[in-house]
């Protein structure tokens, strides 16, 4: 899996024409800024965690970190981070270009409230080197988010 899928995936929703490509990696929330040309808190990365037996994708804003005790409040564990191998095994992208398009089933998207400070945001779009451009209102729709949570510190 990776930016096939995504694309494919947003292509099938009418929003395949907003997938960005680059010849230079977008790895990580610095890099995918300057690929975009945005600032790096409107990259929306994503953050994936094993919750007792099953992997959830919180997709937050670059400048965000976990907050442990919001974290634990919600999911009422501790944050575990899925490994690299992992990632790929249960949600379907690499490291890198992981997003909410084209993924395994299975795998539950929330989105956290530091994203609403922004009218658009850069996803990531199935590999290191793309990314999407959506409103916040696109990304919710696009997603398929069971909603909104306040996990993050900016």
């Amino acid at each position: 899996m990776g930016l096939e899928e995504a694309r494919s995936y947003l292509e099938g929703k009418g929003f395949g024409d907003r997938v960005l490509t680059f010849d230079v990696s977008s790895a990580t929330v610095e890099l995918a800024a300057q690929a975009v040309g945005t600032e790096p808190e409107k990259i929306a990365k994503s953050l994936t965690f094993m919750v007792d037996d099953r992997p959830v994708m919180i997709l937050c804003a670059g400048d965000a970190k976990i907050n442990n005790g919001k974290y634990k409040t919600v999911f009422h564990k501790k944050a575990r981070m899925l490994t690299r191998d992992q990632v790929n095994q249960l949600v379907g992208h690499d490291v890198g270009g992981v997003c909410p398009f084209g993924i395994k089933d299975g795998v539950e998207v929330y989105l956290d409230e530091s994203l609403k400070r922004f009218e658009k945001v850069y996803p990531a779009c199935g590999n290191s080197a793309s990314a999407v451009e959506l409103t916040i209102g696109e990304l919710e729709q696009l997603s398929g988010s069971l909603g909104w949570i306040d996990v993050c510190k900016v």
